[in-house]
């Protein structure tokens, strides 16, 4: 799942990123509100982590302006500032949380997975179809209630076939997901780890299967024969 982490503290940055990886969110990562707002407007991200003290504007700012057009993207604020009035200005101006430097990464995490529980937005604790299930919290797959070991890129593309469950996912659905603004995208790269993941579906006894619908995107169905 990807996220927008707008935080002008390279050193925060890097611990950022490496901690949201190994909680299964991928992070596109810019250091001022501009690139924020480029960045909103060119891809659909499950939510954004934004500091408040950016270089070029107030992240309220960007955050106001984020409301004002419609876009609903949960936002979960990060910021030194602690005061009561600092928090209430942040959820008045449309923050869905606020957590305050320093902090925990185990909370920060939390506090996402929290939000994106919520009515209407992206994570649902566990996602099933067929004899698999993914717990999206823990990263943990399973095959007719074995614990299955995939890599995290085929879980990512998994994950997004879950959540369509018996619907179609866009081709560019997993290029946003998988590679995001990075660019590092092979015109077959989706295919590549489609292609493993159905192996690793195969191997493992998974009664669902990724169909290509040609032109579109991919497809998971349950296989009832068996």
């Amino acid at each position: 799942m990807r996220v927008l982490l707008v935080e002008d503290n390279a050193e925060l940055v890097a611990l950022l990123v490496k901690g949201l990886a190994r909680n299964g969110f991928s992070a596109d990562t810019v250091d001022n509100a501009g690139d924020a707002a480029h960045a909103l407007a060119a891809m659909r991200y499950a939510a954004v982590v934004l500091d408040l003290g950016l270089p070029d504007e107030d992240g309220l700012s960007l955050l106001r302006g984020m409301r004002g057009r419609g876009d609903s993207t949960p936002v979960l604020v990060l910021t030194a500032r602690d005061g009561v009035s600092d928090r209430v200005n942040g959820l008045r101006a449309g923050a869905d949380d606020y957590l305050v430097k320093p902090f925990a990464m185990e909370e920060l995490v939390a506090r996402l997975q929290a939000l994106l529980r919520r009515p209407g937005n992206m994570l649902g604790r566990r996602l099933t179809f067929g004899n698999v299930s993914l717990d999206t919290e823990g990263r943990q797959i399973l095959v007719d209630g074995t614990v299955r070991s995939f890599p995290a890129r085929e879980t990512a593309v998994l994950e997004i076939l879950l959540r369509r469950g018996g619907n179609v996912a866009p081709k560019r659905l997993f290029e946003d997901q998988l590679f995001g603004l990075s660019g590092d995208v092979g015109s077959n790269a989706v295919e590549v780890y489609v292609h493993r993941l159905r192996k690793m579906l195969a191997d493992c006894g998974a009664n669902v299967r990724v169909h290509t619908v040609r032109g579109v995107g991919y497809l998971l169905t349950e296989d009832k024969t068996g």
